[in-house]
Order: structure tokens, then sequence, then C-alpha cells
């Protein structure tokens, strides 16, 4: 089943994104992916001599997925902490939260097909 809503679907296939770059693919502000690489301690991009930030795509993803918690799920920035956290402790756990969001959504889209 293709989802159309794949985040890996709007990531340029790249090994290293500049932080403009990750700000165009995430839709947020720089200063935005700055003030999350203090908070989350799991966005660690590299850096060029010079300083930049060189993001990788699993940054990319990690800063998607906190995007969704924050704005989508409205949770605080504690309970994403917390939440990404579990998800890295339990790596399947992630799994299974992606493949219940799918199967929901085809639940949904099933019955509202009915109704």
């Amino acid at each position: 089943m293709e989802n159309s809503n794949d985040p890996e679907g709007v990531i340029p296939d790249k090994f290293y994104f500049k932080i403009g770059e990750v700000s165009s693919v995430v839709g947020l502000p720089t200063h935005v992916l700055r003030f999350w690489e203090s908070e989350f301690k799991q966005i660690r991009p590299k850096r060029t001599a010079s300083g930049q930030r060189l993001y990788r795509k699993k940054d990319v993803l990690l800063i998607l997925k906190i995007k969704d918690l924050l704005y989508n799920k409205k949770f605080t920035i504690a309970g994403a902490k917390r939440c990404i956290q579990s998800d890295s402790e339990t790596p399947n756990n992630l799994f299974s939260r992606t493949l219940l969001d799918e199967i929901r959504t085809e639940l949904i889209s099933i019955r509202d097909f009915l109704d």
C-alpha cells in the first residue's frame, strides 16, 4: 500500500543537507531547527570546517517526527522528548506506530466509503 503522506517521498535522495534545505523540506524556519537541535539531543548534524550544519536523512526524518508530535498531535516539548526517547529505546515501536497509523487511515477511508 503506497502512502502519499510518506515523509521519505519529499526528502531528496542525498547524504547531507544544509540547514536551508532542511528548512525547505520540513517547512520550518532555520531558527526553529537550531532551537530543536538544542532541545532534542538526538538531532546531531555534522559540522563542516567552517561550522556549517550538515544534516543526514535520519536527522530530517526525526525533525519531521518532532514536527508531527508538536504541531499535529499537540505534544509539549517535554512530551515529545519522552516519546522520541521511548521510540529510540524500542526500535520496533516506530514501525508499529507507522503500521497502525496506516491501518487507521485505511479503516477511516473504508468507513467513509460505506457511509
